[in-house]
């Protein structure tokens, strides 16, 4: 086998999402790195991280027209024919659908990353998990983030992998001033909680403000933010109550996170499910504690009484009593913070993610050739 390794990839968008950031790190550092050359082919027009087009990597635009666009089978057939990996990795559920037959159909080694979620709902009404049926047959490798989400998909032993998300602690070198961040939102409380998600149906906001509305039942030290797309929404804003709203900051998107999580005393996630959450990992990696639902992969990242804490999902009260307990003792938010952190550094770093891959392609691309 060449020591150089030909890796297409294949994912649906490159909007502003974390699944899309965490896939544009490891294509930075592989094209640093040199072990792996790559091509890439994205379904959609969406193009939010731009320093793509500064690689100096050939990019397929393969646009579908309908949901159902058969001519999408033929156009990926064409690029592998063509580009003659040794893999073609896919990114999520709808890009797996369209490669494994071909991929099949041309002997070609098919690495799946869908399983990113650990789903409530199993079974076919399930759309990912009708594709996880179609798709796991037909594909050497299946990647998650989770080994809850391998146990959840029921992926066969032999061909699962957990290769958990990174986080770059270069995006930390730029912060804004505390001060400055608090000004431009007109917090002047001695404390703020924040939660970092977008506002839709698989994350708990509910209960996130129901919580926050039990805090301020006895307390009015404390500002809630919510950060991310929706949040600013009406729908949003209908889950307030009128006497509430000089401590809460519905934020909607932004492009600043990692400053907004710097002034946070205590980071939340509530939700229903999740697989390895990157609003977690940067919650950690800025040092500060996790009150988040427990369930998926959360209990993968925030260790149970040492970086976090751990609730029921949909539980408010439980969610407000931790709440309440951190905001009220500083040694233990520091500490907490402080191994929060280490243990990013430790086992979910970028290079540890981006080195997990490479000895992914080395290890599967070497056993085809034996």
């Amino acid at each position: 086998m060449e020591d150089h390794l030909r890796i297409l990839f294949v994912i649906d968008t490159l909007g502003p999402g974390g699944k899309e950031r965490r896939f544009t790190e490891l294509l930075k550092a592989l094209k640093a790195g040199g072990d792996v050359s790559f091509e890439l082919v994205v379904m959609s027009s969406d193009i939010h991280y731009t320093e793509l087009l500064d690689f100096g990597i050939k990019i397929h635009s393969v646009l579908r027209k309908t949901t159902k666009d058969l001519s999408v089978f033929r156009k990926l057939w064409l690029i592998i024919k063509e580009y003659q990996p040794d893999a073609v990795h896919c990114w999520e559920s709808m890009t797996a659908v369209y490669l494994a037959p071909v991929c099949k159909l041309l002997n070609c080694i098919l690495i799946n990353g869908m399983v990113t979620n650990v789903p409530l709902q199993r079974n076919l009404s399930n759309h990912h998990w009708r594709r996880a049926r179609l798709t796991f047959p037909l594909s050497r490798v299946i990647v998650s983030n989770s080994k809850a989400g391998l146990k959840a998909y029921r992926v066969p032993v032999k061909k699962g992998v957990v290769i958990y998300n990174g986080f770059n602690f270069s995006r930390l070198e730029n912060l804004s001033d505390k001060q400055a961040v608090r000004g431009e939102m007109n917090i002047g409380t001695d404390y703020v909680v924040g939660m970092v998600a977008s506002f839709w149906k698989q994350k708990d906001y509910p209960t996130y403000y129901k919580a926050a509305q039990i805090v301020l039942d006895n307390r009015r030290d404390v500002t809630f933010l919510a950060v991310g797309p929706g949040t600013d929404s009406e729908e949003s804003l209908s889950l307030m109550r009128e006497g509430d709203m000089n401590n809460f900051r519905l934020l909607g998107k932004r492009s600043n996170i990692e400053s907004m999580v710097n002034i946070m005393d205590v980071c939340v996630l509530s939700t229903f499910t999740e697989g390895t959450s990157n609003a977690i990992l940067e919650y950690m990696a800025v040092g500060k504690p996790v009150v988040a639902s427990e369930g998926g992969g959360t209990a993968e990242i925030v260790d149970e009484g040492k970086t976090g804490f751990l609730v029921q999902p949909s539980h408010a009260g439980m969610l407000a009593e931790k709440i309440n307990i951190l905001l009220d003792d500083t040694e233990l938010r520091e500490e907490m913070g402080r191994k929060g952190r280490r243990r990013v550094m430790e086992y979910f770093s970028i290079n540890r993610m981006v080195s997990d891959y490479i000895e992914l392609y080395k290890r599967i691309c070497t056993e085809d050739k034996l």
